[in-house]
């Protein structure tokens, strides 16, 4: 049989003082009572092995201290840090944080907000898949989004400035004299925006550089997918002298293809990724790329949250971009 929980009422009655009290020392209340009366609660509930009853707790104060973190995709390295955020900016205001991954799965999404509702949970950080902004608005819960947020109008978002990592990655290639540069251009499963390859028309149009379609290639975002797109641009009569990958990810899939086919990277072609996730600092050579605040994402986004929790309201929601910044490695050199 499993053996009875101590109570708020066995706390009060150890330490000699009212349930009232215990429940103030338990919520923080420290101006509403003495040094001496804490002090002796707390031993209480060390001695007993007490824990606060939160589901009773939260039908008292309609919180339950429970926020929701949803990903779209756990394998994708670039998540854990954005999570590490949210959950220590969480847990330093006393919330756990349970994290769910969709998977890019409409059907799964839809599931966990309707866990987030049924539950009670005091607010959710989410990459959304498919919720529309009304939906997401009937769910009747606070929410923050991590990305930019443009098809969300009524949500504060905190996302990275993808469009200045673009614009910065083929900037550092131009510089080096390469004028023949490769997209590898990752297809989302979200948005419908090409963002990196009109980054990457506007920059050739900018440098005076002439745009050639073969150059560009649109691939999963998956190791395997920018192994396969990088093979198409060395297929190709006149290939690149560098490549711009989406992500990290096809950026090491991109960087394994050339070694395969017997290039020397730099010296036979330039690489470089976006995101800067850990891998990129591990492989051989270590990879050039822009590297995003992963983490500082996922700190402002639970601050956000915490002011909506909290009942604290802007005129507008707040969209913020935060800026990456070029980490040069050993994958990019001037063109042969």
């Amino acid at each position: 049989m499993r053996s009875k929980q101590p109570t708020i009422k066995d706390v009060a009655r150890l330490a000699g003082v009212s349930k009232t009290t215990v429940g103030r020392v338990i919520s923080g209340e420290q101006d509403r009572v003495s040094e001496d009366t804490r002090e002796r609660v707390n031993a209480a509930i060390r001695m007993l092995g007490y824990e606060r009853n939160v589901i009773a707790t939260s039908l008292r104060t309609d919180q339950t201290f429970i926020v929701a973190l949803s990903i779209p995709d756990i394998m994708n390295p670039f998540w854990p840090e954005v999570a590490r955020g949210v959950q220590d900016t969480f847990e330093a205001q006393g919330y756990t944080v349970a994290l769910l991954n969709s998977d890019w799965d409409a059907t799964r999404e839809a599931n966990h907000l309707q866990t987030v509702r049924r539950n009670r949970f005091d607010g959710i950080v989410l990459n959304p898949i498919k919720i529309t902004n009304n939906e997401l608005k009937s769910l009747s819960t606070p929410a923050v989004l991590l990305g930019s947020g443009d098809d969300y109008p009524d949500f504060d978002s905190v996302g990275s400035n993808s469009t200045g990592a673009v614009y910065t990655a083929l900037r550092h290639l131009i510089e080096l004299g390469h004028t023949r540069i490769g997209l590898i251009a990752g297809v989302s499963q979200r948005s419908r925006r090409d963002t990196r390859y009109h980054c990457y028309a506007d920059m050739h149009y900018q440098s005076g550089l002439s745009l050639d379609e073969s150059l560009v290639v649109r691939a999963p975002y998956s190791r395997t997918g920018g192994a396969d797109a990088m093979r198409q641009l060395l297929s190709l009569p006149h290939p690149p002298t560098a490549v711009l990958a989406g992500n990290d990810i096809l950026a090491i899939g991109a960087l394994l293809a050339g070694q395969g086919a017997g290039l020397t990277v730099p010296d036979d072609l330039s690489i470089i990724g976006i995101d800067d996730i850990y891998a990129a600092a591990t492989t051989s050579p270590p990879l050039t790329t822009v590297a995003k605040p992963k983490y500082e994402i996922g700190v402002q986004a639970a601050a956000l949250l915490l002011e909506k929790i909290r009942g604290v309201t802007h005129d507008v929601p707040q969209k913020l971009l935060l800026d990456g910044h070029l980490q040069v490695r050993q994958t990019t050199s001037p063109p042969a």
